[in-house]
């Protein structure tokens, strides 16, 4: 990292315990090194065949990833520092690479709300692992972090 720059983290937020256990950490770590947070959140609205859903029913995915990132960044706040973030419509893995395109690291939780029970990895966390152009540390809730 040159001179005079700040040291960026992309963390991803999707309200699971393992996905505020990165953000904790990403915060600390901001801290430690006087660097800033990048909080993403991100949703997509599942289509099931050729039903494209109601459109109350896409929005509320909308909503709950709002709710879920706003929650994220007023418990970033009592850590102080540089905290911002977005909420993008897509599929979580590429936004996630795309808003930590130039980030010096990616944190991710374990896993999300989905996949299945006992997985090490989800499916985010190691498309994330797999192809980030960065540093990527993967944080399980309770547990070790994995590093990539």
């Amino acid at each position: 990292m040159a001179a005079g720059m700040v040291f960026r983290i992309v963390v991803g937020v999707d309200g699971s315990d393992s996905s505020l256990a990165a953000l904790d950490w990403a915060l600390e770590e901001a801290r430690l090194r006087s660097g800033e947070v990048y909080v993403v959140t991100a949703w997509h609205y599942p289509v099931i065949g050729d039903a494209a859903g109601r459109a109350e029913d896409h929005e509320s995915f909308g909503d709950n990833a709002r709710s879920v990132h706003a929650d994220a960044l007023q418990r970033s706040s009592a850590a102080g520092g540089t905290v911002t973030g977005e909420v993008t419509e897509g599929h979580p893995a590429e936004v996630l690479l795309k808003a930590a395109a130039g980030a010096d690291l990616l944190v991710v939780g374990s896993r999300g709300h989905g996949g299945f029970a006992g997985m090490l990895l989800g499916s985010v966390s190691s498309h994330a692992v797999h192809h980030a152009h960065c540093p990527v540390l993967v944080v399980r809730s309770g547990a070790d972090t994995i590093q990539g």
